[in-house]
């Protein structure tokens, strides 16, 4: 239990990395206000994102089927880590921005399941996971106002466009119980200790992405965001897409704002790259709660 409380504390909790900044003194932020009618605007998040998933990845021609929720993950927590950020800068109706994801994700074989096995193996009951993804995702982009009404108390709302970029860096291995008949070299699956491995290595590519974002005033400390993008098109044989709502509550401190936000997220993802022995998948759908704290400034 102590070891899972750990990891779902690894997961939700991070230390914004500039939030030293948001202490700046009262007194010279209404000076910059007053001199800029349209100062730069900040905002720093760090979240935890309660991560399920559901698809399938291919690691030397070898598939695997997923399906575990964030419960099932945190159960094997010696492989379970993960820490998300968030920061966006804006000034009038543009902004920019990075969304930052790590994980690294255990599977047991009651979350996997081999989809064609080769005569000889099967996914590891023994191995601390038999399947692990190591997942880094970085997302960068800009932000333009597209329309914005209610500016007459009732509680504003914003339309922005987004553009960007997403790059993901991915590394699975498949660890598969080998008897000695097995045919692993057809596959380059090295032997180890009786296991036989399918280890991808690091793949990496990036997504050109578009889409939309509405945030809502429900009260005047009470903001609604959300969010859907496309990305990939096909263009490196990859489609991606996202899916986004958050709901905070802010408090105003001297010269900055703290918020809770709460929300939910879905990101989904197919890649393929190469083919036998160099086939390379990532074809999974990533979803789940997301708890964290923002400051502005």
């Amino acid at each position: 239990m102590y070891r899972m409380l750990a990891a779902a504390a690894l997961v939700v909790l991070g230390v914004p990395a500039c939030a030293g900044a948001a202490t700046a003194e009262p007194a010279a932020a209404h000076t910059v206000a007053a001199t800029d009618p349209n100062p730069w605007r900040f905002q720093i998040a760090s979240y935890g994102w309660l991560m399920s998933v559901s698809g399938s990845t291919t690691s030397h021609g070898q598939t695997v089927d997923t399906n575990a929720s964030f419960i099932d993950l945190l159960q094997k927590s010696d492989s379970l880590i993960g820490f998300m950020g968030y920061v966006e800068a804006d000034n009038g109706p543009v902004g920019v921005y990075a969304d930052l994801v790590f994980t690294r994700m255990g599977f047991t074989t009651g979350q996997a399941a081999y989809r064609n096995p080769v005569d000889g193996l099967k996914l590891s009951t023994t191995a601390n996971a038999a399947l692990t993804m190591q997942m880094f995702i970085a997302e960068l982009g800009g932000v333009y106002r597209l329309a914005r009404w209610g500016d007459d108390g009732s509680g504003a709302t914003t339309f922005e466009a987004i553009g960007g970029f997403r790059y993901w860096n991915v590394k699975l291995v498949g660890t598969f119980d080998a008897l000695l008949t097995a045919d692993t070299t057809r596959f380059n699956l090295p032997r180890s200790g009786g296991f036989a491995l399918a280890d991808s290595g690091t793949t990496a590519w990036v997504d050109p992405l578009v889409g939309l974002r509405l945030r809502h005033q429900l009260a005047p400390n009470q903001p609604l965001t959300v969010r859907g993008d496309i990305g990939g098109f096909n263009l490196q044989n990859s489609l991606s897409w996202q899916a986004l709502a958050v709901y905070s509550y802010d408090w105003q401190m001297s010269g900055y704002q703290i918020a809770a936000l709460a929300g939910f997220r879905a990101l989904g993802v197919n890649y393929n790259s190469g083919s036998g022995a160099t086939a390379f998948g990532l074809n999974e759908v990533f979803y789940g709660p997301v708890l964290g704290v923002s400051f502005r400034f």
